[in-house]
């Protein structure tokens, strides 16, 4: 499979390109995000002022906009960031966080959808089904248990995906028990990660962190790029699962030792332990 082969060149890229990722992240997990994004292999800048963040992300090499807050300020800030990585040619990530749960919030995610060209938009199933259908039954930021991603339903989801992919230009990532990575042509369906991880504030958040850093090293490959880091990360939760029974821990240990096993994830582990077919 194409991913395994490109698994060396891609953790490889992230060593030796060390990109600068900018995020605006939320205010609950700002740290967490910076903190996943050094231990890739590279290096968090988290500037939000309206009046900085053009001339701060054009030295950086990819954006992360992550919508868990949407204050007008936020805002202003994630649309000239977002444009000036347009304009440079620099991948642009979005977390488009309690996608369907309020009007306001609607409306900004359509406004940045309207107005920037994302590389990649990575949600839960619920999140991207609304952006997908402008319909959603979830429950503030977390899936609603109907939208589930199971056998009877997955080449409906692969389907809208790819829809949504040909739609928007970006390669979309859907992320829970099954993930779903794709462009309008070729699907990759990860089943790594353990169900703890959404038991822990801002395990969604900080995967967009890492597709930063690795779609920023790999911009020439961003659909593998994705597809590897969605499988890495979620082996590292099952590593990390491990290590808190092993260990007799709980839930704050396990976002520690997810942030380690991300830190020493190389592709020799990747192939190890993915778990990714192709569609």
């Amino acid at each position: 499979m194409v991913v395994f082969n490109m698994a060396d060149e891609i953790f490889r890229n992230n060593n030796t390109v060390a990109p600068v990722v900018h995020n605006i992240s939320n205010i609950v997990t700002a740290n967490d995000c910076a903190n996943i994004t050094l231990a890739c292999g590279g290096s968090p800048t988290m500037a939000q002022h309206p009046e900085e963040v053009e001339e701060i992300t054009s030295v950086c090499n990819a954006f992360v906009i992550n919508m868990g807050n949407i204050e007008e300020p936020l805002v202003e800030a994630m649309i000239r960031a977002g444009l000036k990585n347009n304009a440079i040619n620099h991948p642009v990530i979005l977390d488009p966080v309690g996608a369907g749960a309020a009007k306001k919030r609607n409306e900004v995610l359509f406004e940045l959808i309207d107005k920037i060209k994302f590389s990649v938009i990575r949600g839960n199933i619920s999140e991207i089904k609304f952006l997908a259908t402008k319909n959603s039954s979830a429950k503030g930021v977390d899936a609603d248990e109907n939208d589930k991603i199971n056998d009877k339903n997955i080449n409906e989801v692969i389907a809208f995906t790819k829809k949504l992919s040909a739609k928007t230009g970006a390669v979309i990532a859907i992320s829970g028990e099954t993930d779903i990575i794709s462009d309008n042509n070729k699907t990759y369906i990860i089943k790594n990660g353990h169900s703890l991880m959404s038991k822990v504030t801002g395990t969604g958040c900080m995967l967009s962190s890492v597709l930063g850093v690795f779609c920023a090293a790999n911009p020439k490959n961003i659909l593998e790029a994705c597809a590897v880091a969605v499988a890495a990360y979620g082996y590292a939760g099952e590593l990390a699962y491990n290590d808190i029974i092993n260990n007799n821990a709980g839930t704050s240990s396990f976002r520690n030792y997810i942030i380690d096993y991300m830190s020493k994830m190389t592709a020799d582990m990747f192939r190890e332990g993915a778990k990714i077919e192709i569609r």
